[in-house]
């Protein structure tokens, strides 16, 4: 992990830990991080980014960040071993009793983790979402809002995946109890159903807090493949091909609902 910086932050132990995962994200990590810097939520927070064997600026910008400001540390993964992996170094480390991921090509609204811990402390839910808005790779808005709904529950999300990984807040004793695994998969989408399965909902914030930049190379522009991983997280969570080949039948539509309109 990086050093600490010597700015004037206080650094107190954080309620909150922020997991941001980077691979070759020097273009967007700025965005990223200064809309972790904006938040007016008011518990104290960390924000751990995970450099995942990136081979271009990422590593460096991260690490000037980590010895600016005492919140933010740095860890480095000597080799590239994709997103489940960077997540998990990152829960290892973290110190809070909530955990946020946000993927460094995302940004987030400044009322973003105020308004989860608001709805937490309300519904005593262990995991809670929100809404997001599709950005263009450059930034600008792609014109599409996807909203979530208040309640989620086990049977809700075998039919579609309606928890962005970067809006999610949860109790990272949750998060830590299944972690994430099987890259090839929709490694979160098969974290939110265990936990969905123990704890049996889930609740989301209905506002398009989380901005998501539909990247070149994006499990969302890549129709087909995010198809077979999905049908992969069925057969790995145990479903039968038949019934597997069900829920997919209810994932196509329903995907092409949420980005078509």
């Amino acid at each position: 992990m990086g050093g600490r910086g010597q700015n004037t932050t206080t650094d107190m132990n954080p309620v909150i830990s922020i997991i941001m995962p980077a691979y070759q994200a020097g273009n967007s990590l700025e965005t990223a991080v200064a809309s972790v810097k904006k938040q007016t939520c008011k518990e104290p927070w960390e924000l751990l980014i995970i450099d995942d064997g990136s081979t271009d600026q990422t590593a460096e910008i991260a690490r000037a960040y980590a010895a600016a400001d005492t919140r933010i540390h740095f860890l480095q993964q000597k080799y590239n071993k994709g997103p489940a992996a960077a997540r998990n170094r990152g829960l290892l480390a973290a110190r809070g009793r909530y955990v946020a991921f946000l993927d460094a090509d995302d940004w987030w609204d400044e009322d973003k983790l105020k308004l989860q811990m608001e709805c937490i402390r309300r519904t005593k839910a262990v995991l809670c979402c929100t809404g997001r808005e599709l950005m263009q790779p450059d930034g600008a808005p792609a014109g599409r809002m996807i909203p979530v709904p208040g309640r989620i529950t086990y049977q809700m999300l075998l039919h579609t995946n309606v928890i962005p990984c970067s809006s999610v807040l949860a109790r990272i004793d949750a998060i830590r109890e299944f972690g994430f695994v099987h890259d090839e998969c929709h490694e979160d989408y098969i974290l939110w159903l265990r936990i969905l399965k123990k704890y049996k909902t889930a609740v989301g914030v209905n506002a398009p807090a989380l901005k998501c930049r539909l990247t070149s190379g994006g499990k969302s522009r890549d129709k087909l493949k995010s198809a077979r991983m999905q049908y992969g997280s069925y057969r790995y969570l145990g479903y039968g091909r038949i019934k597997s080949l069900y829920y997919m039948i209810f994932y196509t539509v329903n995907g092409f609902r949420k980005y078509m309109g």
